[in-house]
């Protein structure tokens, strides 16, 4: 499916396996790369609009693969991180809807820890948000209904980032009915899809996260 010119996608330095389900939820968007998340534009085989970074773990070759796009070099010592500069950048070029590549996992935990709350702060401003690996999606459930579209037998958790009021789960192997999950419960831990999973939350927030290759729990 084609993205409208809305949809960008940033590249991030964390982990990244190149699937066809990741190549069909960026096909169409725009790109723009944060430091060393540009190694994915190869894999990936597109070419950014946009690099931004302080450029400290992008080395020279890399630099070298990419000469003609466009750079934005920001000193190290910054109040954000390049994944954010990346993110209003894409805003202020007319994002509605953002895909951050290469989002979990990796060496840094704390970054990979950021990605989720950067993430919960964008969707309560109305932004579509999803975060990938390839291996596994993150995205940011907020009061409303949400949809994944999952293949029957594949892993997935709700993992409260609030107590959770009115959660319903659709779909899955143990579903839920106007649930009410306290913070820290692990009680939507390691979910199995029966297909696409419908998602209904009353108050609270929360983050989506799946494996779509994952038919362990099958």
């Amino acid at each position: 499916m084609r993205m409208s010119h809305s949809t960008f996608t940033i590249l991030l330095g964390g982990n990244l396996t190149v699937t066809d389900r990741l190549r069909d939820a960026v096909a169409g968007s725009r790109f723009i790369a944060a430091d060393s998340g540009m190694r994915h534009a190869a894999a990936l085989g597109v070419t950014p609009e946009l690099w931004v970074g302080d450029f400290d773990s992008s080395d020279a070759a890399l630099i070298a693969q990419f000469p003609h796009v466009e750079r934005q070099a920001f000193p190290p010592a910054k109040n954000e991180t390049d994944g954010e500069i990346a993110t209003t950048e894409a805003i202020e070029r007319g994002a509605a809807r953002l895909i951050f590549v290469g989002a979990l996992g990796g060496e840094r935990s704390d970054h990979a820890l950021q990605h989720f709350f950067h993430a919960m702060s964008l969707a309560e401003r109305g932004l579509d948000i999803l975060l990938t690996s390839g291996d596994e999606e993150a995205m940011p459930l907020l009061p409303g209904a949400k949809t994944l579209g999952l293949s029957k037998g594949s892993l997935f958790s709700v993992i409260g980032f609030s107590d959770l009021e009115g959660l319903d789960i659709i779909g899955a192997r143990y579903p839920l009915d106007d649930f009410s999950l306290p913070f820290g419960s692990s009680r939507t831990v390691s979910n199995v899809a029966e297909g696409p999973v419908e998602f209904h939350l009353k108050s609270g927030r929360a983050m989506i996260l799946a494996r779509p290759y994952d038919m362990t729990g099958a």
